[in-house]
């Protein structure tokens, strides 16, 4: 059976193909030359077996990738053309090399037009059949002018691409306040957007400067890292709950999920600092148990009453005048009486003769 591998391009693009061979398997940075929509292209494999079949299953950007996670997903993805040789390796890093010199022309180029756009990066296809040139705007560019000059330079299809600051991060890639490389120039293909709600639960700064990546957004770890803050809170008391410990009354000042310890103060003797495991002992010695945060209860559902049934027309004659009260039947009655026949049937009286 086709093993599905996993091609990583440049920047964080990706694709799922399968390869045929099961005699001679693929290998992790194995070099490949595999067919895209328009050309050839060079990238890594970056994932191969069953983790590739697991990830293109999870992945709903074609219609290969179901949720549900298909038994086997080779079927529906195009082949691996072959294993790069070292001459299509040098010519792929010559493409690499040359990118970033076409960069600043383009940049200068832009300038000359007076475009309001910023060149972030640009991308050979390894054919040479398509030239993408990445970049970022605040609002609509009409850079038709600059296309018809580069396609004229270059002899390729040229298209130029407008991206997030976020993207642009991923491409060019670079170091956090962490101290490591971009997450999302790494390992983070899927930036989901972040709010400031996260940064609230994880007890964070809400400084701009302290939870802003070098995007000028907010960090991607404050998403994938929220399921555990949350989790880990879960095993502290609240800010702010007052205890009964033995030496009295003591107000929940921080907590530390890390180091699982709980800061405290007392009125008269001042704060303290006691581990999770050591408080929740001092509480059962005085017969208290540790209150942990409530969690919010799941809202139940509000029966809504099925609509009245509408009343049928009343064809009762109205006590006041003695005529039906149905709209219809009244409209229906006017109507014969304009053609000029009576309500009770009787035809209406002959002009006299001359």
């Amino acid at each position: 059976m086709p093993a599905t591998v996993e091609v990583r391009f440049k920047g964080i693009r990706k694709d799922y193909f399968r390869w045929p061979d099961e005699n001679e398997p693929l290998r992790l940075r194995d070099a490949v030359i595999v067919e895209t929509d328009r050309g050839l292209d060079f990238g890594r494999v970056t994932a191969v077996g069953d983790t590739a079949a697991k990830k293109c299953s999870s992945c709903n950007t074609c219609s290969v990738g179901v949720a549900s996670g298909p038994p086997d997903t080779s079927e529906g993805l195009k082949p691996v053309l072959r294993m790069a040789s070292q001459e299509e390796i040098k010519q792929a890093n010559d493409l690499r090399r040359q990118e970033d010199e076409i960069r600043r022309s383009v940049a200068e180029k832009a300038r000359t037009h007076a475009l309001a756009l910023r060149v972030s990066d640009t991308e050979w296809q390894w054919d040479r059949k398509k030239l993408t040139i990445f970049f970022t705007a605040e609002q609509r560019v009409d850079f038709r002018a600059l296309v018809r000059e580069l396609a004229g330079q270059y002899r390729t299809r040229i298209e130029l691409r407008q991206i997030g600051v976020r993207d642009e991060a991923a491409r060019i890639g670079g170091v956090g306040r962490c101290g490591r490389e971009y997450c999302c120039s790494t390992w983070l293909s899927d930036l989901s957007p972040v709010s400031l709600s996260l940064a609230k639960d994880q007890h964070l700064s809400l400084n701009p400067a302290q939870i802003s990546g070098g995007c000028g957004r907010l960090l991607c770890c404050l998403r994938y890292e929220h399921e555990f803050y949350v989790a880990a809170r879960k095993r502290f008391p609240k800010e702010g709950k007052t205890l009964r410990t033995g030496r009295g009354p003591e107000k929940v000042v921080a907590v530390d999920i890390f180091r699982e310890r709980v800061f405290l103060r007392h009125d008269e003797q001042g704060p303290r600092t006691v581990l999770l495991t050591d408080l929740k002992l001092e509480l059962e010695s005085v017969g208290e148990t540790l209150p942990l945060p409530a969690e919010r209860p799941a809202r139940a559902a509000v029966p809504v009453p099925p609509p009245p049934a509408p009343k049928p027309p009343s064809t009762t004659p109205s006590p006041s005048t003695g005529e039906e009260t149905d709209p219809v039947r009244r409209k229906r009655r006017r109507r014969r009486s304009r053609r000029g026949r009576r309500p009770d049937g009787e035809s209406p009286p002959s002009a006299p003769e001359s």
